[in-house]
C-alpha cells in the first residue's frame, strides 16, 4: 500500500473511532409522579369547561373526578365496600371537630374514612335563629350541590327541616335561619368548613351516589363515647327529643376504631 493511501485510511479510521466514543446512550426517562390537578393548569384538558360562576356539577366532575375517585376507591377498597355505594351517611361531631364517612352497598354500613372539620362556628346546642352563627344539630339531607360556591364547592343542607320548623313555629321564631352548607375553605359562620381537598372528595362522592341517598347527622359530640344530655336550663325543652333522635342514628352504626379506643381508655380511667 502506498504511503499516501495509508495516511488517508488512518485518518478515516481515527474519525470513525472518535465518532463512536462521542455517541452516548440515552438516559432512561423517569416516570412523572401523579399529582392533584390544578384548575388553572389543567382546565384545557377538558372541553368544554364553563368559567367559574357558570359551572355545572358535570364540570366539577371533569376537573376533580379522576383524582378524587382514585382516592375514594382506595378508601372503599380498604373498607370492603363497592364504589360507588348505594347510600352514605356523614356523621359530623362538633366537639371532636371531625366528620365520619359511612357507606353501604348490599350489606351493613361500614366506616370508610374520617375527615377533620376545619372550622365550625358556635357552641354545643341546636341552631335557633338567623345570625346566631350556630352549626345546626339534627338529622338532615342534602338539598343540592353548588359548583360555583364562594367557598370552593359546597353542598346545601335541608336546614331548617320539618323538626326545626315545627319547634320554631311553636316558639314564635319566624326566622330560624337558612343556607347551611358543607363547604370548602376553613372559615365558618354556621356551616361546616371541610377544606378544599375534602370537599372535592365529598362533592364527587355525593354526585356519584345521588343526593337522595345521603344522610347527614350533626351531633354536639360523639354519643358513643358519652351520652348526649341536654341542660334544659340553657337549651330548649325539646332538645332531649332532638338528642334522642341523633343518638339513635349514630348508635345504629358500628363504632369506628378511634371511638372504641377512646371509650376503653375512659373506662380504664374511671
Amino acid at each position: 500500500m502506498k504511503p499516501s493511501v495509508k495516511i488517508i485510511a488512518s485518518l478515516v479510521l481515527t474519525a470513525l473511532l472518535a465518532a463512536c466514543t462521542e455517541h452516548k446512550p440515552v438516559a432512561p426517562v423517569k416516570p412523572v409522579p401523579v399529582v392533584k390537578p390544578q384548575v388553572q393548569n389543567k382546565s384545557h384538558y377538558f372541553s368544554p369547561i364553563r368559567p367559574l360562576g357558570q359551572r355545572a356539577v358535570e364540570d366539577v366532575l371533569k376537573i376533580y373526578g379522576p383524582y378524587t375517585i382514585r382516592k375514594l376507591n382506595n378508601y372503599f377498597t380498604r373498607a370492603k365496600v363497592s364504589f360507588p355505594p348505594r347510600e352514605i351517611t356523614l356523621v359530623a361531631l362538633k366537639h371532636e371537630m371531625k366528620m365520619e364517612l359511612w357507606a353501604r352497598d348490599n350489606k351493613e354500613f361500614r366506616h370508610i374514612h374520617t375527615y377533620p372539620i376545619r372550622a365550625a362556628s358556635g357552641l354545643s346546642g341546636p341552631k335557633l335563629r338567623r345570625g346566631d352563627k350556630q352549626v345546626p344539630e339534627g338529622v338532615y339531607r342534602i338539598d343540592s350541590l353548588n359548583p360555583n360556591s364562594n367557598y370552593h364547592l359546597s353542598m346545601k343542607l335541608n336546614y331548617p327541616n320539618e323538626f326545626d320548623l315545627y319547634h320554631a313555629e311553636l316558639e314564635g321564631r319566624h326566622r330560624p335561619g337558612s343556607d347551611i352548607f358543607i363547604h370548602g375553605k376553613a372559615v365558618s359562620i354556621g356551616c361546616l368548613a371541610m377544606g378544599d381537598e375534602t370537599i372535592e372528595e365529598l362533592f364527587t362522592l355525593v354526585a356519584q351516589v345521588g343526593t337522595e341517598n345521603v344522610k347527614v347527622v350533626i351531633a354536639p359530640h360523639d354519643p358513643r363515647i358519652y351520652p348526649l344530655k341536654a341542660d334544659i336550663s340553657q337549651l330548649p325543652s325539646w332538645t332531649p327529643e332532638l338528642y334522642g333522635a341523633i343518638s339513635r342514628e349514630i348508635n345504629a352504626l358500628p363504632a369506628p376504631v378511634q371511638a372504641r379506643q377512646t371509650l376503653r381508655a375512659q373506662t380504664i380511667v374511671r
